[in-house]
């Protein structure tokens, strides 16, 4: 009886279990497949290292915004904006596993409570540090906010430089990829200014 042909996907699926069960494996497969020898001197501990860069490069998976913001304050009357600008970060765009990185601007308009300052930029950290693409992590960071503190308004505007497009690809070196999320009182153009004239007040 003729033997049964391989079956294409499994042989895939085994591929991807064997990478989930033995990463140091996957990665020396990777050096291998760039065309380098992963036993040379160089790249011996390079799989080690790779795989313990993961805590940090992709720590955000462990970290639930929601218990970021879960403690909130009065705001005391306080209905003015809010901003923390110029935060930076760092994150890995999840088509090419390669770096973006650049600085996030966060404001808000109290309804009744305000939050923590350092929280904000602790939400940043939270969902940059994935698998990201820039447009998904602008939208989160502002649904975050609004979900704890419901505000009048909410804004965020990050702008961030792409590995992908600077070390490959058209290889443009000083371009910037600017989005932002506009909510509530800030789709009005007088919110909307302050926000940018405070933004760029030091720049």
């Amino acid at each position: 009886m003729a033997a049964k042909p391989a079956d294409p996907q499994s042989a895939k699926d085994q591929v991807v279990v064997a990478a989930i069960i033995n990463p140091l494996g996957a990665i020396t497969r990777i050096i291998r497949a760039i065309g380098d020898d992963p036993s040379r001197e160089g790249l011996v501990e390079t799989p080690q290292r790779v795989v313990r860069s993961w805590e940090k490069l992709f720590g955000g998976y462990k970290t639930d915004p929601k218990e970021i913001l879960s403690r909130t304050f009065d705001a005391g009357g306080y209905n003015e904006m809010v901003m923390l600008k110029h935060i930076e970060f760092y994150s890995t765009c999840e088509h090419h596993m390669l770096p973006f990185f650049g600085k996030v601007s966060i404001a808000y308009i109290p309804r009744t409570r305000v939050v923590g300052v350092s929280k904000l930029a602790r939400v940043v950290e939270a969902y940059s540090r994935r698998l990201q693409i820039q447009e998904r992590l602008t939208v989160q960071i502002a649904d975050a906010i609004e979900e704890a503190l419901e505000p009048l308004g909410v804004m965020v505007v990050v702008e961030a430089l792409h590995m992908c497009m600077v070390a490959r690809g058209v290889e443009k070196q000083e371009s910037k990829m600017v989005t932002s999320v506009v909510r509530g009182l800030f789709m009005e153009a007088t919110a909307r200014n302050e926000f940018f004239n405070l933004k760029r007040n030091d720049e």
